[in-house]
């Protein structure tokens, strides 16, 4: 809700933190560099739909620049897949329009309400890092506005890569064009092996490195033999001569999506309880054990899962939740375990756990992504206990050559944020070569004393 002077209160999807600045629509690549120049409250900060979990979408005190207006027509060259975007456009108004042409996204996250400036920005990755890298290895060129005006940036230019995972701190990202990938159907095929043990999850998901997606679910509530228990999905597109008659004379269209709304906030704790948490694990993991091995799935069921709950971050409470999401090299499996162990033990359970494998790094000077394994987990927020769990485990990422992704956090401390990204130093010096220090900063970028 906006006070009478335009300022509003803003939360990430973890809805913790929270602060509140002013905010201004912004329509046109015109209009954002205005912004950017007018006298008013500092920092500035661009904004989409509000997918970060943690402070990387705020500014408190500031300008923030809602960019969801900048989804104008989108071009695609129907014989190559180069498509031509702008950036407040969402993924899924994006992927649904695409896909009637017989293309689809290279890298998707988890959620399709992201703008593709909030993709770019994030440097995000999907179930085919593995193979396929995060989106900004997709990029053939980017649109940025700055105070000096909107320049046009090539994989040959530094600041492209600045921007490519910078979190929104080099400029305005206005417009991209990115190469698609091409599909046959609006259908996946996935095969899933349910696993007893994290080193059964680790070898499982090892197993086939040829093919496109490869993500585990793991339940999180486990303990003892059964840690890292999970169910492995093995999936890539579905040809057309797969489908049944009945789907195959309109394999392309998306029919309407059915979305469940969430609960109101009656619970201060949410429905997520300690109880609840590991019953859902539990009933989750003997569904997978029972289900046929091999399933045509479409692709909104299989890459957005949590989109069909309206508003689902609101199952946790206004207390929120934090999403601790670490990647670690290939012979730091002990990290795995630690961590799991500990959250487990600490009466910390997670809703949703996700581990994959990472493959070759991005370009983007503060990318998230290096080899090898990522652990994400959906956490109960403000929770005793928890924030000195997390900073110990952080220094346990940290000794081992791991690093923590910043656009799912809102709590890491300057000194451990350094250590895991040496590369900031060469980040801030093409923050200000754009001209973008002292004038673009989050409440992120100030709590890792960038700004």
């Amino acid at each position: 809700m906006a006070d009478h002077d335009g300022y509003r209160i803003l939360e990430g999807w973890g809805r913790t933190p929270r602060s509140r600045a002013l905010v201004r629509p912004v329509a046109t690549a015109d209009a954002v560099v205005d912004a950017l120049r007018s006298p008013g409250p500092r920092p500035r900060l661009p904004r989409g739909l509000g997918r970060s979990y943690g402070d990387a979408a705020l500014a408190a005190g500031g300008l923030v620049l809602d960019t969801t207006r900048l989804d104008g027509p989108i071009e695609l060259e129907h014989a190559t897949g180069v498509v031509r975007v702008d950036a407040g456009t969402s993924l899924a108004r994006l992927g649904r329009e695409v896909l009637r042409h017989g293309w689809f996204l290279p890298v998707t996250p988890g959620t399709k309400h992201v703008t593709v400036a909030g993709a770019i920005a994030a440097d995000v990755h999907g179930k085919n890092h593995h193979r396929d890298g995060s989106i900004g290895q997709w990029l053939r060129r980017l649109w940025l506005a700055t105070t000096a005006g909107v320049i046009e940036l090539t994989p040959d230019d530094a600041a492209l890569w600045a921007t490519v995972g910078g979190m929104g701190l080099t400029g305005v990202i206005v417009r991209a064009e990115i190469q698609l990938i091409p599909v046959e159907t609006r259908f996946v095929v996935d095969r899933e092996v349910a696993t007893r043990s994290l080193e059964e999850t680790l070898e499982v998901l090892q197993e086939d490195a040829t093919v496109r997606y490869a993500v585990a679910w793991i339940d999180a509530t486990a303990t003892g033999r059964h840690l890292g228990r999970g169910l492995v999905s093995f999936a890539d597109h579905a040809p057309r001569d797969l489908l049944p008659a009945t789907l195959a004379r309109d394999p392309l269209e998306l029919p309407n999506e059915r979305v469940v709304p969430t609960p109101p906030d009656i619970v201060p704790t949410g429905v997520l309880s300690r109880a609840t948490i590991r019953a859902f694990n539990t009933l989750w993991y003997e569904r997978g054990r029972r289900r046929p091995a091999s399933a045509l799935v479409d692709l909104r069921t299989y890459f957005y899962p949590l989109d069909r709950v309206a508003g689902w971050n609101r199952l946790y409470g206004p207390r929120g939740f934090i999403q601790y999401q670490v990647v670690v090299p290939e012979a730091a499996t002990h990290v795995l375990r630690s961590v799991l162990t500990s959250l487990a033990e600490g009466g910390h359970p997670s809703f949703l756990s996700v581990l994959k494998r990472f493959g070759a790094p991005s370009r983007g000077i503060m990318s998230f992504p290096r080899p090898w394994w990522t652990l994400a987990l959906d956490l109960p927020a403000r929770r005793p206990g928890l924030e000195a769990l997390l900073a110990r485990l952080d220094h346990e990422v940290l000794d081992n050559g791991g690093r923590i992704y910043l656009a799912k956090d809102g709590r890491l401390r300057p000194r451990v944020f350094r250590a895991m990204y040496p590369e900031h130093e060469e980040f801030q010096r093409e923050r200000a070569r754009l001209g973008a220090l002292g004038l673009l900063a989050s409440d992120l970028s100030r709590r890792l004393e960038l700004d």
